[in-house]
């Protein structure tokens, strides 16, 4: 099965947690802190591996998940950084953020990586905190939790030249019959369903991939039929070949075919109207393909080339394989895949995110949120009265009591964070 859209959850590794430790030696008088930091979470990396060619494994596997660093350990010594979890995935992939459609990573040369979740930082050991004041401090911090996130993975071909047409115009033929390709053909009345790649290699050893790309219909930009399905593949190719029924069997005209086509491309992305392209009109053995060939080429005003051929007989195929290499050479391969807009860096303003919200529950209680109290949170030792401590004097200087005072907190009243419950003291 081709797989070319699939939804995902990654989570990197948590940090290890920090040590409170103390050094005893015999002969070491007031040894003090000797806890040591915790490692690193693991990232999960994409790599691009070429060998794959669907994103049919992550049908099976949705969630991948990093190792949490090792806690530290006592006489100094770090926790040990986990390793990143690296997930293959096939040339022309591009990752996006599920909630936010944030482009994350396009993926295309092989063994390519891209970070897609960070690691979360190790928490500190007591060491850390060892200060004039407090030499002995019994202080340390839990591991920072690791990136988590749903991420939406695409699959776009690269294919040096896409096959584009309507349904039923003999794409899957030509395919099978200038490549090892082996698409199920026959005589069906709506297009094929999956993208199917295949090799051509011309007499004269020159070779690229082809690729015959799902039917196009009126309407295709916007989604009718197959729609994006099939759009999302022509990004990629570096020639697009239009490949026109010239027999009229099906009661379509050939240029409007080749017209409509056209717009749907543009409509899709302006750049597409831009890509080189080549005409082959197919199924000339049939017996009214020559004078309509004629009437497509009187009315084709653009300088495009024009190749009369039958992928039934093979008639007309040679001449067609060897244009065709040779326009590919002269195109170069890496523009094609670069963003537009890489050499330069756009700086937008985004407001500061609050470190903290207040609501209220049903039951009255007052509910605290945002990611940095939450992280805080996360990575205080409750079990240690210096934690406690230290936690409640970052809420302070954050604000937190001052803003649940203005919301109308109380002496006792309930404070709920995450699934904790606190008692709010003046």
């Amino acid at each position: 099965m081709f797989v070319d859209q699939v939804q995902v959850y990654v989570k990197a590794g948590d940090g290890g947690n920090g040590m409170v430790a103390f050094r005893r030696e015999k002969y070491v008088p007031k040894g003090g802190p000797a806890g040591g930091d915790g490692g690193n979470g693991g990232d999960v990396v994409f790599e691009v591996d070429e060998g794959l060619n669907t994103l049919m494994d992550f049908r099976y596997q949705k969630h991948f998940k990093a190792s949490r660093g090792e806690n530290g350990m006592s006489k100094g010594q770090h926790g040990k950084n986990a390793d990143p979890l690296i997930v293959k995935v096939p040339p022309g992939t591009t990752v996006k953020d599920a909630d936010t459609g944030e482009v994350i990573a396009d993926l295309i040369e092989h063994r390519q990586q891209a970070v897609i979740a960070k690691g979360g930082r190790g928490g500190r050991g007591n060491i850390r905190f060892a200060t004039s004041r407090n030499r002995a401090p019994e202080i340390a911090e839990n591991g920072e939790p690791g990136q988590e996130r749903y991420i939406q993975l695409e699959l776009k071909l690269l294919a040096d030249v896409g096959l584009v047409g309507f349904p039923s115009v003999g794409k899957s033929t030509l395919l099978s019959v200038v490549t090892a390709a082996k698409p199920k053909i026959a005589d069906y009345h709506f297009t094929t369903l999956v993208p199917n790649l295949g090799v051509v290699e011309t007499e004269d050893h020159r070779s690229f991939v082809m690729a015959d790309l799902p039917g196009l219909i009126e309407g295709a930009h916007e989604g009718v039929g197959l729609g994006h399905q099939f759009l999302r593949h022509v990004e990629r190719t570096r020639v697009i070949v239009h490949v026109i029924d010239m027999s009229g069997m099906e009661g379509r005209d050939p240029f409007e075919d080749y017209l409509t086509i056209n717009k749907e491309l543009k409509e899709y992305d302006e750049r597409l109207s831009e890509r080189p392209q080549m005409v082959v009109a197919n199924k000339m053995d049939m017996p009214e393909a020559e004078e309509h060939l004629n009437v497509f080429r009187k009315k084709l005003s653009d300088d495009i080339q024009v190749f009369p051929i039958s992928a039934i007989t093979r008639q007309g195929l040679k001449e067609w394989l060897f244009a065709l290499a040779d326009l590919l050479e002269r195109i170069p391969k890496e523009n094609l895949y670069e963003p537009e807009n890489e050499d330069r860096v756009v700086y937008k303003f985004e407001k500061e995110e609050e470190p903290f919200q207040i609501s209220r529950d049903p039951d009255g209680a007052f509910v605290l949120s945002g990611d940095r109290i939450e992280k805080l949170f996360k990575m205080t030792d409750f079990s240690r009265d210096e934690s406690i401590q230290r936690f409640s004097r970052k809420l302070r200087k954050m604000g937190v009591d001052d803003a649940l005072r203005k919301k109308g907190a109380k002496d006792g009243d309930t404070v709920r964070l995450l699934e904790y419950e606190f008692e709010f003291v003046e």
